[in-house]
């Protein structure tokens, strides 16, 4: 019998170094091939050259080099992975639809293909016109042309449902590792003390709310420090108005990409603040509810499903300060959001509890 094997496409590979998807690819990888799976996993690099392949742990890793930078060489490594792809028979699975067009391909070679569809990202302020257009077309291309979908939050299968039928569409969130412990050394090294500080994970764009939380933080003197994380350019407009908005209690430490790191930033905060506006389930508050955080969420349909009662809710500047008002001076509420926040988070969003959902999907399209 062939051995059970998945290609995974749509990311920038593994380990993971960047972002939801390449951790969770990472994550699903690994889980299956010790489950008995191939798994082949198409990994972009920068630079020129031929394709070639190598072994990470088991995971058959198909490395793609493109030479254009940005969102043109995204472009052309998926385009280069489809082909790839094409000349197996294997199941694979697409893991974002912004270049859903080329899934096309698999679907003249009659290769199954299930594709996770990710947020509603022709949605987003920060796009363009024509960007906007492209996400749309490739929004509604990506429901045509995958064999299956994969929702990571209700009200995404609900907006997929205007495309497709619902029994297209399968609902499974992202996961998240449990943390329950964290060094202390790398907070002392970025001067901060535990408990005494709340932590921001987020791209500093409007949609994400980050200029409403350094301003509604920023009112007032907190007696704690706002840790905000995320790359800041001198020359935008935007992260020029929130540097300007803080107060000297706000602490900008640049991107962190170290995995230690930012789980002990998690961790030893007193609470996790998340603001985004739009998308579905945002990998960055699973893992705030990994951590038994309390949090503060802007207040939208998508938060509200991941988080329910385990948060205080936000839709301004005058109303997260009086989010913050309420929680710092009520050390009970915060425990309180602390245990429901855990609970929430072993109910549904273990690695074990989405990778065997994930499993058992796949399961149903493997080739004859």
């Amino acid at each position: 019998m062939k051995q059970r094997t998945l290609r995974i496409l749509g990311t920038r590979g593994v380990p993971a170094a960047h972002g939801g998807f390449e951790t969770f690819a990472e994550h699903l990888a690994l889980y299956l091939i010790k489950k008995g799976w191939r798994v082949v996993v198409y990994c972009q690099d920068d630079g020129v050259g031929p394709i070639f392949e190598d072994d990470w742990l088991g995971v058959e890793r198909v490395h793609i080099p493109v030479t254009q930078p940005g969102p043109k060489g995204t472009i052309v490594f998926d385009w280069k992975s489809i082909v790839h792809a094409a000349g197996h028979n294997d199941l694979c699975l697409t893991l974002g639809y912004n270049t859903a067009i080329f899934c096309g391909l698999l679907r003249l070679q009659g290769i199954p293909n299930l594709i996770n569809m990710d947020g509603i990202e022709w949605a987003r302020a920060k796009w363009g016109t024509v960007a906007k257009i492209w996400f749309w077309l490739n929004d509604w291309l990506g429901c045509w042309l995958g064999n299956h979908l994969v929702a990571d939050h209700p009200q995404i299968k609900l907006h997929l449902q205007s495309r497709v039928s619902g029994k297209k569409i399968t609902m499974i969130p992202y996961g998240a590792d449990v943390i329950t412990s964290a060094p202390v050394e790398a907070l002392l090294a970025l001067g901060l003390v535990p408990g005494r500080f709340l932590t921001v994970i987020a791209r500093a764009e409007p949609e994400n709310s980050i200029l409403e939380i350094v301003q509604g933080f920023s009112i007032k003197p907190r007696g704690y420090q706002l840790v905000v994380l995320g790359e800041f350019q001198g020359n935008n407009p935007y992260h020029l108005a929130i540097k300007e908005a803080a107060s000297a209690e706000v602490h900008f430490v640049g991107a962190i990409y170290d995995k230690t790191v930012v789980q002990a930033l998690r961790f030893h905060s007193l609470i996790y603040v998340h603001g985004h506006q739009v998308g579905g389930t945002n990998p960055s508050v699973v893992e705030a509810l990994g951590a038994g955080n309390a949090v503060i969420a802007h207040d939208n349909r998508f938060n509200r499903w991941v988080i329910e009662s385990g948060a205080l809710y936000f839709n301004d500047v005058n109303s997260f300060s009086a989010c913050l008002d309420e929680l710092l001076t009520n050390s009970a509420k915060l425990q309180e959001l602390s245990v429901l926040n855990r609970k929430r988070f072993e109910s549904a969003f273990t690695w074990p509890v989405v990778l065997e959902q994930y499993e058992a999907l796949l399961l149903k399209y493997l080739p004859v």
